[in-house]
């Protein structure tokens, strides 16, 4: 016989032995009552323990696999936040590469930027350069043309001015005679061809 089955048996005969005495029932002492209540304690609870065995097992075995289970998954979500923090590691790492890159593109663009807008500016301002030059010119032709023509006035109306202060009525009659002896000369000689 296994210890188990034999302390299984001694605890279902025990209390048997126990209350047997008939001249003790009535006055038991403190110690049998403990002694009663603990293998009453015993019985009870290794009979509840003797019925749960099973259920109780499979539960914690169930529990056991749930707890491992949890483990694997915890490992496998650690497992993939460290892959996931090697990622950004490389990629923060890389990014100082790509910054530098970005900047020297930045760099060149900018460059080139600037000498178009240089390039633009040069014409632009070659063009209103030689516009100017010609607003120049033309403003120079006119004013000329206006001076000119202002001298030319001026000279006139000076002659004009001098010819009536030196011409007497006598002098204009003598040149009107003249003119009309001119213009009847010219007359016959183109009168005879």
């Amino acid at each position: 016989m296994t210890p188990r089955k034999r302390a299984a048996a001694v605890l279902l005969v025990l209390p048997l032995f126990l209350f047997l005495s008939a001249e003790e029932g009535a006055a038991k002492s403190a110690t049998m009552d403990l002694l009663g209540k603990a293998v009453n304690f015993l019985i009870l609870f290794g009979g509840l323990a003797f019925v749960l065995r099973k259920p109780l097992a499979a539960m914690l075995a169930k529990r056991v696999l749930a707890i491992r289970e949890s483990f694997r998954l915890a490992d496998e979500s650690k497992a993939e936040a460290e892959r996931k923090r090697r990622e950004a590691d490389g990629k923060i790492a890389g990014l100082d590469e790509e910054i530098r890159l970005m900047m020297a593109t930045a760099q060149a663009v900018g460059e080139r930027e600037k000498d178009r807008i240089a390039g633009l500016a040069a014409e632009e301002s070659e063009r209103v350069k030689r516009f100017t030059e010609q607003e120049i010119e033309q403003l120079t032709k006119a004013g000329a043309r206006e001076l000119r023509a202002y001298a030319a006035e001026k000279a006139t109306s000076l002659a004009g001015e001098r010819i009536r202060q030196k011409l007497t009525p006598a002098d204009q009659s003598a040149l009107i005679d003249k003119s009309i002896e001119r213009l009847s000369r010219f007359h016959e000689k183109s009168g005879s061809r």
